[in-house]
């Protein structure tokens, strides 16, 4: 083919290639807009309350990305700073999300042509039989540079849709890698003022060991005086064999609390070794806002919605096989039976011009595809919702919880003032010599006993305290979330 032929040929191509970008530019829109669900909501919580929290005002009374400060403890504050940096959870969570934006740079690429070469050297002989040309039993190096350039136009948008369809993957991976960072951090606050309340369980403990073995020494001695029987020293020293077994359940439960916070620090769980508390924590106001604001504060339900916003793309995907794929390729390079004419103009080659492929027969395969992802579609709206649901049922439990142990701490409060009057009464009257010293130890052990069951009110309104601000999520927004151009690059 000569010179003049070969840029007819291009011409042809280039003014085919320029039709096609205009249908490429001009789009077509396949798939259904995205429209987000509804999803049932109140205009306010049913639980009223306490002054645990209050009603949120717009951005001000927000709850902030560092919520732990809140409760104004140093040592719960270096701790929480140590978990991004050292959670393995945390860390699959950030590998995930890089995998996912890798996917889209993936897909990105299929916008631009791919270019490909195959230099090859080869040693060829042409056998005598059966052909009885002059070139039988010929032995022949042939040289070729091959250069293959091929480019599928994105005419119906199906690159454009499976770029969404990832790029909305990647958020969901990264509201997903928040909320992973959301549960590690609401992980070791509740395990640190479970391990807190431990020690204040094993303080009051040890006092009432104390008050058990003086109860004991004293039956035993009024035994031998015949003031009392075997049965009461029996009874007395059943009490202190159980008392000090619960002492050993609570070294072993703060040792398991230390440990559990030691792995979700990343360190082998002797790695960590807290000391003994120095203060009581500070129980925050915690803003709650309304219902419809959380659907936005929650990473985990952000996590589902960009499920949706993929899996209605994923619909127009599915629409795009319905139409014929377009290749523009072209081939050239140089081939030549000697190096030294190799890179001679004569020795040059090349192919190019379009293709279409359309499946004309699928026996009801792209059909039953698309009805896949439609169905895929309504699961993902399923458990937007239900995550939505559960999000408000773990908001309403929580301020519940805390509504409760309210009242229960004031009600054990008065009952613990109560105890102690009960033991200065019991102390004066032992002094008088109108009562035995037994009244005093009894009275004391009742002491101890409400004094253990504040404190674990206490603790189970920290951790509700806790869990409701998880459950509020922990000061995200979606504001935070990166874009969709964003996760892709």
């Amino acid at each position: 083919m000569n010179a003049p032929r070969f840029h007819t040929v291009i011409a042809h191509v280039a003014r085919a290639s320029l039709v096609m970008l205009c249908l490429l530019a001009s789009g077509c829109h396949l798939g259904p807009a995205y429209r987000l669900p509804a999803v049932p909501t109140t205009p306010s919580y049913e639980e009223k309350g306490p002054s645990l929290w209050k009603t949120a005002e717009p951005k001000d009374g927000a709850i902030r990305g560092r919520w732990w400060q809140m409760f104004q403890d140093p040592q719960l504050n270096a701790l929480e700073e140590r978990v991004d940096a050292g959670n393995q959870n945390i860390a699959a969570a950030i590998a995930r999300y890089d995998a996912a934006r890798a996917v889209v740079r993936q897909t990105r690429s299929q916008y631009f042509p791919t270019v490909t070469t195959t230099p090859a050297l080869s040693n060829s002989r042409v056998a005598v039989v059966p052909y009885t040309v002059a070139a039988s039993g010929t032995t022949y190096t042939e040289y070729s540079f091959p250069v293959t350039a091929s480019w599928e136009p994105d005419f119906w948008g199906r690159v454009r849709k499976n770029v969404q369809v990832n790029a909305y993957t990647a958020q969901s991976s990264a509201a997903d890698m928040e909320n992973v960072r959301l549960l590690a951090h609401a992980d070791l606050a509740s395990d640190y003022f479970q391990l807190r309340g431990v020690e204040a369980q094993k303080e009051i403990l040890d006092s009432t060991l104390m008050a058990w073995q003086k109860y004991l020494s004293l039956t035993r001695g009024l035994m031998k005086s015949g003031l009392a029987t075997e049965e009461a020293v029996a009874a007395a020293e059943s009490q202190l064999k159980a008392a000090q077994a619960q002492d050993t359940n609570l070294d072993i439960a703060r040792a398991q609390y230390e440990h559990a916070i030691a792995v979700l620090l990343g360190k082998p769980p002797s790695a960590v070794s807290l000391p003994a508390a120095t203060k009581d924590v500070h129980l925050p106001q915690i803003p709650i806002g309304v219902p419809a604001e959380l659907l936005e504060r929650r990473p985990d339900i952000a996590t589902t919605e960009r499920a949706i916003a993929a899996a209605n793309a994923q619909i127009g995907v599915a629409r795009t096989a319905y139409f014929p794929n377009v290749l523009l390729s072209a081939t050239g390079g140089i081939e030549s039976l000697s190096f030294a004419d190799w890179f001679a103009w004569p020795s040059r080659f090349w192919s190019i011009g379009p293709a279409a492929m359309e499946t004309l027969l699928d026996s009801g395969l792209r059909r039953a595809t698309a009805a896949q992802y439609r169905a895929m579609y309504d699961e993902s709206v399923a458990n937007y919702r239900q995550t939505a649901l559960t999000a408000f049922q773990q908001v309403e439990d929580n301020l519940a919880a805390l509504r409760i142990l309210s009242q229960d701490l004031q009600e054990q409060d008065a009952a613990v003032q109560s105890a102690r009057r009960y033991v200065s009464q019991a102390m004066a009257r032992n002094t008088a010599g109108l009562d035995p010293y037994l009244n005093v130890l009894t009275a004391q052990v009742s002491l101890l006993v409400y004094q253990q069951t504040y404190v674990g009110f206490q603790t189970q309104q920290k951790l509700a305290t806790v869990q409701l601000i998880e459950a509020l999520g922990g000061g995200w927004e979606t504001t935070k979330l990166p874009s969709p151009k964003q996760a892709s690059h």
